[in-house]
């Protein structure tokens, strides 16, 4: 998970894997100092600036060529002379602060992260369990991400397995509405996986801007992450990560889902009891059968992190909170859910009930898959209230009406007069009548056998 910057401090730029899509803009004094260390490392990287700059469209053939001639002839010959990075600032074709936005793009040049048939353009995120980068495929001259494990997993094998494996599983999947896996292996030290590139924003970044999206765009997005997950689901995997940062939306309103890092194979009975006991998940959006580690996990988790999602998209609100992840999981497992409509009384009863029927603790209860999720959620975009969660609602509403009906019309206990003579072991008169006749067909049948 990477770590999220002050939006206040940021710019928009692209995150391939559920990142915050954006980065920091350098302040005065950064933009100062990478310039000093950029200067400081020699003339030998003014090829690589001159280039960059031309790349990044911040300067011309033209600029360039006049900064390399103003600094040599003004050197006089000198080994310090100033370097082209400083001299571009001087002569104000750039500023310091695009100086300072190089300083990663050149770091990861002059770094041993190279990947052979790719040219690294920046870095786009990092955070504890891989950096990921933006670069070029020379071969197919297309824009990519490249997401690298840290050199201090290199010697685990654990967790070079699950970098693999995410590989492996996002390579299964084939859909417009997922990021695409490209490649995946190993150059020198460094293990990689190539990914499609989408230049956007995350959910979350929305949700950090505008609190909370509208009931019609909420559809719109979770729709197409539904679409996602049935194809996912279809194709036998179960992402088991599904909230607000791991959906891209690009320039097109598209939206994508990634990062695969924890996405399992359904069938897959050996992870699953290697896994057993362990929550794997994000506790804000996690189902309570990861939590409580079960072997037997499926679709249903993800509908149910889907659910997650969309109650903090149109409510502005996680579904759970609490002091730490301990106490928001415990709420996922006892704790009732308070219905969308209540925290944001504009929403319609239709996409509350879709929500806590998404959210039902027993996976049973949730929608059986996607397919139905999708039924529900086109009837609420058009207007319509939702076909299943209706029924479902409906037919428990069916069983409480029926089980008061049965408590109605269970026989009662007939109260006993104590108040009359005899007490509890009176006879009653009617009781006389009965045993009078009783005596009398008795006496009747006997006579007749005798005649």
């Amino acid at each position: 998970m990477l770590t999220e910057a002050d939006p206040s401090k940021t710019a928009p730029i692209a995150s391939p894997d559920g990142s915050t899509g954006v980065g920091p803009i350098p302040s005065i004094k950064e933009a100062e100092v990478a310039l000093q260390e950029i200067a400081k490392s020699g003339t030998n990287l003014d090829t690589l600036v001159g280039r960059l700059v031309i790349e990044q469209v911040l300067a011309t053939d033209n600029e360039v060529s006049h900064c390399r001639q103003v600094a040599k002839e003004g050197s006089g010959g000198d080994v310090n002379q100033r370097s082209l990075a400083q001299m571009l600032v001087d002569e104000r074709v750039v500023t310091e602060r695009q100086i300072a936005r190089l300083r990663q793009i050149i770091e990861a040049e002059q770094s041993n992260q190279k990947i052979p048939g790719y040219r690294i353009l920046g870095k786009l995120g990092a955070g504890a369990m891989a950096t990921v980068f933006k670069a070029r495929q020379l071969s197919l001259d297309r824009t990519v991400a490249i997401k690298i494990l840290p050199k201090k997993f290199t010697h685990n094998p654990q967790f070079i397995e699950r970098f693999y494996a995410e590989g492996r599983a996002a390579a299964q999947l084939n859909h417009p509405n997922i990021v695409q896996a490209f490649d995946v292996g190993k150059a020198g030290e460094y293990h990689y996986f190539v990914m499609e590139y989408v230049e956007g924003r995350t959910v979350y970044d929305d949700i950090v801007k505008h609190k909370r999206y509208s009931e019609n765009e909420a559809i719109e997005l979770i729709s197409q992450i539904a679409e996602a997950l049935l194809h996912a689901h279809e194709k036998g995997l179960i992402h088991r990560d599904v909230k607000p940062k791991n959906i891209m939306i690009n320039k097109e309103g598209v939206a994508k889902l990634a990062d695969m890092g924890l996405a399992r194979a359904i069938t897959d009975k050996e992870a699953a009891e290697a896994e057993a006991g362990k929550a794997f998940g994000t506790p804000y959006y996690i189902s309570p059968e990861q939590i409580r580690g079960e072997v037997n996990i499926g679709p249903e988790a993800d509908i149910y992190s889907l659910g997650a999602t969309l109650y903090h998209m149109v409510t502005g609100n996680v579904p759970f909170e609490g002091k730490n992840p301990s106490a928001v999981m415990h709420k996922h497992l006892k704790a009732e859910l308070i219905p969308p409509d209540h925290v944001n009384p504009k929403l319609s009863a239709g996409i509350s009930q879709i929500i806590e029927m998404m959210m039902a603790k027993k996976p049973s209860k949730r929608y059986a898959s996607c397919k139905d999720l999708l039924v529900d959620l086109r009837a609420v975009r058009e207007g319509k209230p939702p076909v299943i969660a209706r029924q479902e609602g409906l037919a428990e509403l069916d069983m409480v009406n029926l089980a008061a009906a049965e408590a109605a019309a269970a026989p009662s206990e007939i109260p006993v007069d104590k108040s009359r003579a005899g007490g509890e072991g009176a006879v009653r008169p009617l009781t006389v009548v009965l045993l009078v006749i009783l005596a009398v067909s008795v006496l009747a049948n006997f006579v007749q056998l005798v005649l």
